[in-house]
């Protein structure tokens, strides 16, 4: 069967009522609140999504795509009218980057079908830079809907770059929306890009613009749609403050929900001020966070959820009815990967924007053929030699990453690298079979004595695994028997403990994948795949000598030469 509205919560079947009711009560973050009359309530609806880095079209497996978005987004928002209600639709930002389809056109597929779903306003990410400001200018242009950012302004005449806040009425409400960006934007993007530009701390923005907002406009409620990020318990390490330390460091009362992005989880709590619920799973309940009086939601990533938020403003008070995370044709794995099935009814892709989009789809697939450059010998990525020592196109990966985010040095963990690329023309589809995982490359900060004992564990992996650790721009000796470093120079500048040193890493091993310690990262979200490309383009001709191992990174008191053994 097919549907074109998914049910308003998803409880297994075998659930009796009462269980259900009581699971909705429990998770969906409902409040006790006044009878809803005609004279004294307004029902509004707040659907949202973020971080679509390029997913306008659906995965190989079918899920996600705007196509299937537009679906559960016009069908609800014509349900909610019916009922009596309004609906406001909001993204999270970062439109830009992440599948080469998209990537290659510059996010204009993405952005046309924004357009058809009706989006109401987006916050800019810092994605939204990965391009320089004409692109971004273009975007703003071919967008139907304004573009928010309170804190992004021109360093030549001090003026607001985008508009900081759209109005809305929604029957008799008035509800402002206020665009914010993540400080951080200058250090996550190509600096070329956004040297004109200067971004403010948003949480301090926040605070002087609300009281405007409220002394200018007639205002019921503030909303922010903002790409700052969503950290448990306001705990955001190496990343600037996000969206729970802005809800804490206004006054209670200010700001009435906060539609968020950046940090791309499903913002699902078990419990309010509490951590995240561990146990959430597509198709499951979930509870937004409140802090301090402030809903804040978050939609996880690439259009795979649309949130949706039913609200009554009941009395000039603000109560949370329902909330969901809506799965589009999300499917759960089982054996090995061999055999999916959905977690809900299956949601009908809208033909008239799969018909839009798929002239961008088919281009940008052609495109992936386009040769890019050439290499004159084989660049090394067979599982057998990646995984057991140092090789060229490993360093050459781990040169690209550390490049894009300006870092000392570079760490790529050796599964993954899952083929060799041959010598001869060099096409993007070589480089996704290379790449195909999509992961982001992180940023990380250390002291010498801290970068110290990192090294001697993450050194140290073991060798044949893909955890075996790539290196570039360091050199250095791993005592293997002692699970222990001795570095000698790092970026071609002798080393000191006292020192304070960067590297780039990706975001799967700095959160802990293949039993790599877990560090905390500014994720500067580049996917590697797409560095790759851009620097094989950038170059045309790649000599495999320029990044051939020279005894950078030697191994001592192992059985194996080539690296660290099973201990």
């Amino acid at each position: 069967m097919i549907i074109n509205i998914p049910p308003r919560s998803v409880i297994s079947l075998t659930l009796s009522l009462a269980v259900a009711t009581i699971s909705f009560l429990t998770l969906s973050g409902c409040e006790q609140r006044p009878a809803c009359t005609d004279d004294n309530c307004t029902k509004f609806t707040v659907l949202h999504t973020n971080d679509n880095h390029g997913r306008f079209w659906h995965n190989k497996a079918g899920e996600a795509g705007m196509a299937a978005r537009f679906t559960v987004i016009d069908g609800i928002r014509k349900q909610v009218a019916a009922e009596g209600g309004h609906t406001l639709v909001l993204s999270g930002g970062d439109i830009n980057t992440g599948v080469p389809e998209s990537d290659l056109q510059k996010a204009v597929p993405d952005f046309i079908g924004m357009n058809m779903i009706g989006y109401d306003a987006m916050a800019v990410g810092n994605h939204e830079f990965d391009n320089p400001l004409s692109i971004l200018d273009e975007q703003a242009e071919l967008a139907n809907f304004p573009m928010l950012a309170a804190n992004i302004y021109r360093k030549d005449t001090q003026e607001r770059y985008f508009e900081p806040y759209k109005m809305f009425t929604l029957g008799d409400l008035n509800v402002a929306v206020v665009g914010l960006t993540t400080h951080d934007t200058p250090k996550l993007t190509n600096p070329l890009h956004t040297e004109t530009l200067t971004f403010t701390n948003p949480i301090a923005e926040m605070k002087q613009l609300i009281p405007q907002i409220k002394a200018n406009e007639k205002v019921d409620l503030v909303f922010a749609a903002t790409h700052m990020g969503h950290y448990e318990n306001g705990e955001f390490g190496s990343n600037a403050p996000g969206d729970v330390t802005m809800a804490r460091e206004l006054e209670e009362g200010m700001l009435d929900a906060i539609i968020g992005g950046h940090s791309q989880n499903p913002v699902c709590m078990s419990g309010r001020n509490s951590e995240y619920d561990k146990r959430f799973m597509p198709g499951d309940s979930c509870r937004p966070d409140k802090q301090n009086g402030t809903y804040i939601m978050q939609a996880h990533e690439w259009g795979r959820y649309v949130g949706r938020a039913d609200f009554e403003y009941i009395n000039g008070k603000l109560y949370l009815v329902d909330y969901q995370l809506i799965p589009i044709n999300l499917k759960r794995m089982a054996f090995g990967k061999k055999l999916a099935w959905p977690v809900a009814e299956p949601i009908e892709r809208n033909a008239k924007v799969e018909a839009a989009l798929l002239p961008y789809q088919e281009k940008g697939s052609a495109e992936l053929d386009v040769i890019i450059g050439r290499v004159d010998g084989l660049l090394q990525g067979e599982r057998k030699v990646v995984r057991a020592q140092q090789t060229n196109l490993g360093r050459l990966i781990a040169k690209v990453h550390s490049e894009k985010v300006r870092a000392d040095f570079g760490i790529m963990n050796s599964g993954g690298v899952r083929a060799s690329i041959q010598a001869g023309e060099v096409a993007y589809r070589d480089v996704l079979t290379v790449q195909p995982f999509s992961n982001t490359i992180g940023f990380a900060e250390m002291t010498g004595e801290k970068l110290v004992k990192y090294l001697s564990k993450v050194a140290s992996n073991t060798r044949t695994s893909g955890a075996y650790a790539q290196f570039y721009g360091i050199d250095m000796t791993v005592k293997c028997r002692d699970q222990d470093v001795e570095i000698h120079s790092i970026n071609n500048k002798p080393f000191d403990i006292n020192e304070t040193y960067t590297f780039s890493i990706p975001s799967f091993s700095a959160a802990g994948g293949d039993n790599y310690p877990k560090i905390n990262i500014l994720e500067a979200g580049y996917v590697d795949a797409i560095e790759l490309y851009d620097y094989i383009k950038t170059q045309q001709q790649i000599n495999i000598e320029d990044y051939e191992p020279n005894g950078e990174v030697k191994f001592v008191q192992s059985k194996s030469s080539l690296g660290c053994s099973i201990y």
